[in-house]
């Protein structure tokens, strides 16, 4: 499958346990709605996506653990760390008004209130407390915006552009 038909839902963390059980590092609000979907994909950066089947998933603590198909223990589990979490676009749910998948964010032309053109997003780090934007512009160096709405003011996809309260010397 084609990595752009993929939205990319979280990060596989470390092994919990000796069991092949592994640390999940969710991209979205509702991780445990994940149990749903029969195949998940996997993939490292820069590789082609492969089907995975979820054996078993679950809240833990303050995150949440899975046990996926074909991981047998811990050393297998160890070799997991850094894969990134996907689903094809279609088995997911449409998003409401004023949510968004990250991999929609990506990309998009980040202009402020003065009309300056900030650069673009390359990608987006979750902080916990909020996600943040991070974007480049050519060789300026990469801004940091978090993506709040006292700093986001609109997010328009079909323009292909992010609104924001940020000045262009900050």
């Amino acid at each position: 499958m084609a990595g752009n038909e993929i939205v990319v839902l979280g990060r596989i963390a470390d092994p919990y346990g000796i069991q092949g059980w592994l640390w999940l590092y969710p991209f979205g609000d509702d991780p445990l709605a994940w149990a749903e979907m029969p195949t998940w994909w996997i993939a490292k950066d820069g590789e082609p996506w492969r089907e995975c089947k979820l054996k078993s998933l679950k809240a833990h603590g303050n995150g949440v653990v899975v046990l996926l198909e074909g991981i047998a223990g811990r050393t297998d589990a160890e070799a997991m760390k850094g894969y990134m979490v996907g689903a094809p676009r279609e088995a997911l749910p449409t998003t409401e008004k004023d949510e968004f998948y990250w991999s929609d964010l990506i990309g998009l032309d980040v202009i402020n209130t003065a009309g300056e053109s900030l650069g673009k997003v390359a990608g987006l780090i979750e902080t916990g407390a909020n996600s943040v934007l991070r974007v480049v512009a050519g060789d300026q160096p990469e801004r940091l915006l978090p993506f709040v709405s006292a700093v986001v003011l609109s997010v328009e996809k079909e323009a292909g552009l992010i609104r924001v309260e940020w000045g262009s010397d900050w």
